[in-house]
């Protein structure tokens, strides 16, 4: 199973991540990153060797300038609201894919935010995080992640840091609050290096796409990635690390367990459970399905089903009870068989069209990506049957 450790031992930010990620993907991947129309924002790679180690910073500069974001105090920005950031999301010339992580990622914040600051989510005005360059890094990141494929990514033990940081809700302890929010059912920890080494917007990228914390587990590693801050902790070294490779697991082995998690609803608008449902999708689940029932008192009510890996179960049981109105989580523990996957693309006269392929328990079977040929139909005019049939 193709594998994604990454390791967090000074802390995680936006920057610092993407210029990991971008040593263990394809060189076009980080092209498409620079050629990004975000705006007043420019993206760039360089190698750097400042701390000790060889590997790469990602600058991000707005209007000419460079942020110094991660690591960072918290800059006051001009505030966007969470459907600012996703009208810019969803204006951008990446994948549907794409476009689904970095908003699931961007309401993980969101959603932080609103608790610790006691207001709904459609009142919540970002700063640090709503910034254009975080934008940049979560997107990037996403692209990366999306170029890279893993089929698993383990996180380790995240350092947050120690102290304070100056934000624009004042002077906060590290880790903090939105950022202490966002890493529950995490696995984090504080050593004497002081100041924000964990930022809210590289934990929420962390939480998006951990599928464990741990230990780096054994695996044949192919790629490793280095990814460089620009605040010195001599005599530590500020980097983020990322190791790709096979662990040796196939489809062929025991099936995995997972974790059903439901509740019967009869009091929610399809607008609330709509919400819900992005909410558990951006917190890590693996499904979420709503099934029609009848109810007490002939009531009609929905079956809400979350599926999630078992080490996700307490925190889905708390996004749950955080979006919806029940008082009461069925858990089951099930036996699940997959098949393994990989992914290649093919050339078309028009675009590129990802291709996905599935196989193990002597079937093999490929399938084109639904969103990029719905993306070169629009373009087109062409009908989806049109777009397959050019090499696909």
């Amino acid at each position: 199973m193709k594998t994604l450790y990454i390791e967090c031992n000074m802390g995680a930010a936006g920057d610092m991540l993407m210029a990991a990620l971008s040593e263990t993907a394809p060189a076009e991947a980080f092209e498409r990153i620079a050629a990004l129309d975000i705006p007043n924002v420019e993206i760039s790679r360089e190698k750097d060797d400042r701390f000790g180690i060889a590997g790469t910073h990602v600058k991000v500069l707005i209007d000419g300038s460079e942020e110094g974001h991660e690591h960072h105090e918290h800059h006051e920005h001009h505030h966007h609201s969470l459907t600012d950031i996703e009208e810019m999301i969803s204006g951008l010339n990446v994948s549907e894919q794409v476009k689904k992580d970095a908003r699931g990622i961007y309401l993980m914040i969101a959603d932080a935010e609103s608790k610790v600051h006691g207001c709904p989510v459609s009142e919540v005005h970002f700063h640090e995080v709503g910034a254009m360059d975080a934008v940049a890094d979560v997107v990037g990141s996403c692209m990366l992640m999306e170029a890279i494929g893993a089929d698993r990514v383990v996180v380790s033990p995240v350092n947050v840091g120690s102290g304070t940081v100056k934000c624009a809700h004042g002077i906060l302890p590290v880790p903090a609050p939105a950022t202490c929010e966002i890493l529950k059912n995490a696995v984090y920890y504080s050593d004497d290096t002081r100041g924000e080494l964990c930022t809210p917007t590289g934990a929420a990228i962390l939480q998006y796409f951990a599928d464990a914390y741990g230990e780096r587990p054994v695996m044949k590693v192919s790629a490793v990635g280095v990814g460089t801050g620009t605040r010195d902790f001599s005599p530590k070294v500020n980097c983020v690390r990322v190791f790709l490779g096979d662990d040796g697991v196939s489809a062929d082995d025991t099936p995995a367990k997972i974790c059903q998690l439901s509740a019967n609803i009869d009091d929610m608008t399809g607008e609330e459970l709509g919400f819900a449902m992005e909410m558990l999708l951006a917190a890590g689940a693996l499904d979420v399905y709503f099934v029609p029932i009848v109810m007490k008192k002939s009531r009609p009510g929905v079956l809400l089903s979350c599926l999630c890996r078992m080490g996700d179960a307490d925190k889905m049981a708390a996004v749950m009870f955080r979006h919806t109105r029940t008082c009461g989580i069925r858990r089951q523990t099930m036996d699940r068989y997959v098949l393994d996957r990989s992914e290649s693309t093919c050339d078309t006269p028009d675009g590129t069209v990802r291709i996905k392929t599935s196989r193990g328990y002597g079937v093999e079977r490929s399938k084109a990506e639904y969103d990029d040929l719905a993306e070169i139909a629009k373009k087109t005019g062409k009908s989806l049957d049109e777009v397959k049939g050019e090499k696909l």
